[in-house]
Protein backbone atom coordinates (compact mmCIF):
# COMPACT_ATOMS: atom_id res chain seq x y z
CA UNK A 1 0.00 0.00 0.00
CA UNK A 2 1.15 3.42 -0.99
CA UNK A 3 1.84 6.35 1.38
CA UNK A 4 -1.13 8.05 2.62
CA UNK A 5 -0.38 11.68 1.58
CA UNK A 6 -2.50 14.31 3.85
CA UNK A 7 -2.29 17.87 3.61
CA UNK A 8 -0.18 19.99 6.11
CA UNK A 9 -2.14 23.34 5.79
CA UNK A 10 -1.64 25.53 9.18
CA UNK A 11 -0.23 26.05 11.89
CA UNK A 12 -2.82 24.54 14.16
CA UNK A 13 -2.56 21.35 12.32
CA UNK A 14 1.06 21.43 12.85
CA UNK A 15 0.40 21.59 16.87
CA UNK A 16 -1.39 19.18 16.90
CA UNK A 17 0.51 16.63 14.86
CA UNK A 18 3.75 17.23 17.32
CA UNK A 19 1.08 16.66 20.47
CA UNK A 20 -0.13 13.13 18.21
CA UNK A 21 3.37 11.99 18.22
CA UNK A 22 3.67 11.53 21.87
CA UNK A 23 0.95 8.66 21.10
CA UNK A 24 2.45 7.62 17.48
CA UNK A 25 4.79 8.69 14.91
CA UNK A 26 4.43 11.10 12.57
CA UNK A 27 6.09 11.77 9.60
CA UNK A 28 6.14 14.88 7.90
CA UNK A 29 7.84 15.71 4.56
CA UNK A 30 8.61 19.05 3.21
CA UNK A 31 7.92 19.45 -1.03
CA UNK A 32 8.77 21.60 -3.38
CA UNK A 33 6.34 21.45 -6.56
CA UNK A 34 9.38 23.12 -8.88
CA UNK A 35 11.97 21.42 -7.77
CA UNK A 36 13.19 17.97 -9.86
CA UNK A 37 14.98 16.30 -6.62
CA UNK A 38 12.20 17.11 -4.70
CA UNK A 39 10.16 15.17 -7.24
CA UNK A 40 11.82 12.36 -7.37
CA UNK A 41 12.05 12.07 -3.69
CA UNK A 42 8.37 12.12 -3.58
CA UNK A 43 8.13 8.88 -5.69
CA UNK A 44 10.39 7.66 -3.36
CA UNK A 45 8.30 8.30 -0.04
CA UNK A 46 5.22 7.03 -1.74
CA UNK A 47 6.82 3.90 -1.06
CA UNK A 48 6.47 4.61 3.31
CA UNK A 49 3.23 2.33 4.47
CA UNK A 50 1.80 5.44 6.82
CA UNK A 51 0.39 8.44 6.50
CA UNK A 52 2.61 11.11 5.48
CA UNK A 53 1.92 14.88 6.37
CA UNK A 54 3.13 17.02 3.07
CA UNK A 55 4.28 20.55 3.40
CA UNK A 56 3.63 22.28 0.01
CA UNK A 57 6.31 25.00 0.36
CA UNK A 58 5.38 26.84 -2.55
CA UNK A 59 1.63 27.68 -0.55
CA UNK A 60 2.61 27.10 2.89
CA UNK A 61 5.83 28.54 4.16
CA UNK A 62 4.78 29.59 6.75
CA UNK A 63 4.12 25.89 7.73
CA UNK A 64 7.58 24.70 6.95
CA UNK A 65 9.30 27.70 8.90
CA UNK A 66 7.37 26.03 12.12
CA UNK A 67 9.10 22.85 11.70
CA UNK A 68 12.21 24.47 11.56
CA UNK A 69 11.42 26.11 14.34
CA UNK A 70 10.11 24.04 16.45
CA UNK A 71 12.42 21.00 15.25
CA UNK A 72 15.98 23.28 16.00
CA UNK A 73 16.69 21.42 12.24
CA UNK A 74 17.67 24.09 9.62
CA UNK A 75 15.18 23.96 6.41
CA UNK A 76 15.68 22.52 3.14
CA UNK A 77 13.99 20.71 0.61
CA UNK A 78 12.76 18.49 -0.08
CA UNK A 79 12.87 17.27 3.85
CA UNK A 80 11.14 14.51 6.09
CA UNK A 81 11.26 13.85 9.50
CA UNK A 82 9.37 11.29 11.92
CA UNK A 83 8.26 12.62 15.17
CA UNK A 84 7.96 10.99 18.31
CA UNK A 85 7.16 12.63 21.90
CA UNK A 86 7.59 15.86 20.08
CA UNK A 87 11.16 15.57 18.62
CA UNK A 88 12.21 14.37 15.32
CA UNK A 89 13.85 10.75 15.75
CA UNK A 90 14.46 10.91 12.09
CA UNK A 91 15.27 13.54 8.96
CA UNK A 92 17.01 13.92 5.72
CA UNK A 93 16.99 15.87 2.96
CA UNK A 94 17.20 15.78 -0.75
CA UNK A 95 18.53 12.18 -1.74
CA UNK A 96 19.56 10.87 1.24
CA UNK A 97 15.58 10.44 2.25
CA UNK A 98 14.38 6.83 1.91
CA UNK A 99 11.08 5.25 1.96
CA UNK A 100 13.22 1.91 4.09
CA UNK A 101 14.71 4.47 6.55
CA UNK A 102 12.10 6.08 7.01
CA UNK A 103 9.65 3.04 7.65
CA UNK A 104 12.21 1.72 10.11
CA UNK A 105 12.09 4.96 12.00
CA UNK A 106 8.01 4.49 12.92
CA UNK A 107 8.87 1.49 15.00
Amino acid sequence: MPANFIKLDSLEALDALFQQSSDMPIVLFKHSMTCGISAGVYREVQGVEADVHIVILQTHRPVSDAIASKTGIRHESPQAFVLKDGRPVYYASHYDITADDISASLF
